[in-house]
C-alpha cells in the first residue's frame, strides 16, 4: 500500500456506534451507552457495508474507525473474519482498545486482518494488557500498539516499550490541545521515534492527498466524504454516485492533526514509511531507538 495502486481504494468506515466500555477522561464516547435500537442500527448498517464490500469487484482495504469499542460487539468481529477471508480485500483492519476475549481471531485469515490497539493505563491493568499483546504475538497477529500522550502515561509508556519485542510498534498520539516542550517531546520520542508527525498538526491546505482520490470515508448510511474530518459530500457508496467524484485533490482544511488523515498526505511521505502496513500503523522496518 505505499504509493499509488490504481484500482485499489482504501475505505475508513464509520458507523452510527458510540458506546464504550472505558471511561477515558479524554474521550467524549467514555462508558456512553447505544439504545438497543441504535445497536441494531449500527449492526445493520455494518451488514450492509460488508454485503458491498464482498461484491464490490475490485482490490478494497477497509479500517474500521467506530467512535466506541467495535470488537465488543460480535458484529465486528464477525465483520473482521469475513472480510479477511475475501481474496480482493488485501487488509481489513480496526481501532481498538481490545478489551475482548482473542479466541475469535482463530476464524480469521492472518494474513489480511490487523489491529490497532490502543492502551489507555488507567482503564486496564498493565499486566493484563502486556498479556493481551503476547497473546496477539503467540498467534501471529499483525498489530500495533499507542497511547495518548499525557504526562501521566509516560512513564506506563517507556515500561511498555521496554517490555514489547522490537517488532511491536509502540506509537503515541498527541494529547489534543496540549503543547510539548523540545524535553517532553524528546521524552516521548524515547517511545515513539515517530512522534515528531502527531506532536504538532500539519499544515494541509493546499497540499496534494491521496483523500477523495484512493481514500474515502464511508459513514453507516453509506455517505461519501474524502476523510472523517472534511465535511463535503462526495456522493454515496451504495448508489455509486461517490465513484465520479473521485481524482486527485489538495487538503482544503488549514490544519490535520489526526495519523489517520495526514498519513494520507503526500508531504509527509508517510506512505513510504508505513508500506505495507498504512491501516494498522505498522512501519515498514524497525525505527532506531527502539
Amino acid at each position: 500500500m505505499g504509493g499509488h495502486d490504481p484500482g485499489h481504494l482504501t475505505i475508513l468506515y464509520r458507523g452510527p456506534l458510540s458506546s464504550c466500555d472505558y471511561d477515558c477522561p479524554y474521550c467524549p464516547f467514555a462508558k456512553r451507552r447505544d439504545t438497543p435500537s441504535q445497536l441494531r442500527q449500527d449492526r445493520a448498517a455494518l451488514e450492509r457495508f460488508t454485503a458491498w464490500v464482498s461484491e464490490c469487484g475490485h482490490p478494497v482495504s477497509v479500517l474500521f474507525t467506530p467512535w466506541g469499542e467495535g470488537l465488543a460487539r460480535s458484529w465486528y468481529r464477525r465483520a473482521m473474519v469475513e472480510l479477511s477471508h475475501l481474496p480482493h480485500v488485501r487488509k481489513v483492519a480496526i481501532q481498538t482498545n481490545f478489551s475482548c476475549r482473542p479466541d475469535w481471531l482463530a476464524e480469521a485469515d492472518l494474513d489480511t486482518l490487523a489491529l490497532w490497539v490502543t492502551y489507555h493505563p488507567g482503564q486496564v491493568g498493565y499486566e493484563r494488557f502486556l498479556g493481551r499483546c503476547r497473546d496477539l504475538l503467540d498467534r501471529g497477529v499483525r498489530f500495533s500498539v499507542g497511547v495518548v500522550g499525557l504526562p501521566e502515561h509516560l512513564e506506563h509508556s517507556l515500561r511498555l516499550r521496554a517490555d514489547l519485542p522490537a517488532e511491536v510498534y509502540l506509537w503515541v498520539n498527541a494529547a489534543e490541545g496540549h503543547l510539548y516542550s523540545d524535553v517532553e517531546a524528546a521524552r516521548w520520542s524515547e517511545v515513539d521515534p515517530l512522534f515528531s508527525y502527531s506532536r504538532t498538526p500539519h499544515r494541509s491546505a493546499g497540499q496534494p492527498c491521496r483523500t477523495g482520490e484512493s481514500v474515502i470515508s464511508v459513514a453507516g448510511d453509506g455517505t461519501v466524504r474524502r476523510c472523517h474530518f472534511v465535511p463535503a459530500v462526495l456522493g454515496n457508496l451504495y448508489d455509486g454516485s461517490f465513484r465520479a467524484a473521485l481524482r486527485p485533490r489538495a487538503c482544503p482544511a488549514a490544519l490535520c492533526d489526526c495519523h489517520i488523515g495526514y498519513v494520507h498526505l503526500e508531504p509527509t511521505g508517510l506512505y513510504d514509511v508505513f508500506a505495507g502496513g498504512i491501516l494498522e500503523r505498522i512501519p515498514q522496518v524497525s525505527l532506531t531507538g527502539w
